[in-house]
């Protein structure tokens, strides 16, 4: 913050826009360290030095809090793929880039995300990583499992099932990766390396013709269950 009548290079945000990053910053403080279940909108409020009012004017709950922290971290992780994904030379590098780069922005919030976790499996929760209010974060992760594919040639039908199927892929990693108790979390890194190295040789093998018929079964499997998006004929 500038002081009043001080010179500055760039122009100041709109106090309510501070207010707003500075509750939300202090709220994810005290999810990190009380943990979420634990922490009270008054706590937020009171420790942003602003009424409780004031907090529901910007956040309706500590859910709308934290589902703004899921879209600063899929902004996050975008930045940081395509940023690798400019000098990548292959699909696993892409890859490894993806997974590896979305543990390294979430290390600092495990004990955070094992408190959300139990609303994953409810997809009528605001918080559910699989219900509607979270649709947004979901399709531009997907999306980006589909930068992750883009210079590969594929199969139509594997180019349209190929992101869900990373995505799906990820949050494995991620699950694993909460209940990777070790300091360094290394046995999630040497996960994330021999799924990668897994993925790509899957890629070889299922991407034959020989395969075409069994991939059209398994993915309008998938696709009945609305796992995967639909697939036309000519794509199946």
């Amino acid at each position: 913050m500038f002081k009043k009548g001080a010179e500055r290079a760039i122009p100041q945000r709109p106090d309510s826009e501070d207010t707003r990053r500075q509750i939300y910053e202090i709220a994810l403080t005290l999810f990190r360290q009380r943990g979420f279940e634990e922490t009270t909108m008054r706590d937020v409020a009171a420790s942003a030095g602003v009424s409780l009012g004031s907090a529901y004017y910007y956040f309706a709950s500590k859910d709308a809090i934290v589902g703004a922290y899921y879209t600063d971290v899929q902004r996050e992780h975008q930045a940081r793929c395509r940023e690798a994904f400019a000098t990548a030379r292959d699909l696993r590098e892409r890859l490894r880039a993806a997974l590896h780069s979305k543990v390294d922005i979430m290390r600092g919030d495990r004990r955070l995300l094992r408190a959300l976790f139990r609303y994953g499996g409810d997809p009528d929760h605001p918080l559910s990583w699989f219900g509607p209010a979270t649709r947004q974060q979901r399709d531009e992760s997907i999306a980006l499992f589909g930068e992750v594919l883009a210079e590969e040639r594929l199969p139509t039908d594997l180019r349209a099932a190929g992101p869900s199927l990373l995505w799906a892929l990820h949050l494995g990693v991620l699950l694993f990766f909460l209940y990777d108790g070790s300091a360094d979390q290394r046995p999630t890194r040497r996960l994330i390396d021999a799924v990668v190295d897994l993925a790509v040789d899957v890629r070889r093998l299922v991407t034959s013709p020989l395969l075409r018929p069994l991939r059209r079964r398994v993915f309008g499997v998938l696709s009945d269950a609305g796992l995967l998006p639909a697939m036309t004929p000519a794509e199946g």
